[in-house]
C-alpha cells in the first residue's frame, strides 16, 4: 500500500495537484493570455514545483487544453440542469436557456476570456477540442429540437438540423466572440444586451428551421 499523505495517497494528491494547477492556469491565462503565461508562472500561482507540473501535464499546451476540457465539462453540466428543469413551451424556455448559457459564461469573466477570447488559433488541438465543443453544442440543441417537436432521432431530416444547429451554436458563439472586443464584463446592461440579441438570432433561426 501506496505511502498516505494528509490522508491522500498519491493518485489523490496528483489529482490536488491537477486541480491546483488548472486553477492558477485559469487566473493566469485569463488576466495575461496565453502566449504571456510562462510554466513556472503557473507552478509559482498553483504552489506547485516545476517537477510536479510535468508530472501531470506534458506541456503549457496539455494545460491548457485541459482547463477548456474540464471548462466545458462543468458548462455542459449546467445547461443539461437548465434544460431539466425548464418548463412551458420552446418559445417560453428559450430566453431562460439563453440566458443561462450567457450567466454561466459570463459570471465569472475568468471563464469567458479562457474559452471565447484566447482558444482560436493556439494549436491544432486546441481547434479540435473548440470544434468538439460546438459539436456537443450543436447535438444538445437538436435534442431539445427533437424534444419540442416531437420528432425522433432518426427522423430523415436529422442530419439537416443537426447542421442548421452547428450554425446556430457557430452564430451565438460569434455573438459572444464579437461582443467580448468592447464589452465591460461588469455591466449587466450590456450582458442583457447580447442576452436579448442572442435570444432574437437564436428565435430566427428556430423560425426558419420549423416553419413557424
Amino acid at each position: 500500500m501506496g505511502r498516505r499523505i494528509r490522508g491522500l495517497d498519491a493518485d489523490e494528491r496528483r489529482e490536488e495537484r491537477r486541480e491546483q494547477l488548472l486553477d492558477a492556469a485559469l487566473d493566469l491565462f485569463a488576466a495575461n493570455g496565453y502566449i504571456n503565461t510562462s510554466i513556472e508562472q503557473i507552478c509559482t500561482t498553483a504552489y506547485v514545483g516545476t517537477k510536479s507540473f510535468y508530472e501531470v501535464f506534458e506541456n503549457r499546451e496539455a494545460c491548457y487544453l485541459a482547463l477548456l476540457q474540464r471548462t466545458s465539462e462543468r458548462l455542459e453540466a449546467d445547461m443539461v440542469a437548465v434544460v431539466e428543469t425548464a418548463t412551458g413551451n420552446e418559445r417560453q424556455a428559450a430566453p431562460h436557456l439563453i440566458a443561462a448559457l450567457a450567466h454561466a459564461l459570463m459570471d465569472d469573466p475568468r471563464v469567458v476570456k479562457v474559452t471565447f477570447g484566447m482558444a482560436s488559433g493556439i494549436s491544432a488541438a486546441i481547434e479540435r477540442q473548440r470544434r468538439t465543443n460546438r459539436r456537443w453544442a450543436a447535438g444538445f440543441l437538436a435534442q431539445i429540437w427533437n424534444r419540442y417537436d416531437g420528432t425522433a432521432p432518426d427522423d430523415p431530416d436529422e442530419r439537416m438540423r443537426h447542421s442548421v444547429a452547428i450554425g446556430l451554436v457557430g452564430g451565438l458563439f460569434d455573438l459572444i466572440s464579437d461582443w467580448l472586443l468592447d464589452a465591460d464584463l461588469k455591466s449587466e446592461t450590456q450582458l442583457e444586451a447580447l442576452i436579448d440579441d442572442m435570444t432574437t438570432f437564436y428565435i430566427t433561426v428556430r423560425r426558419g428551421l420549423s416553419g413557424r
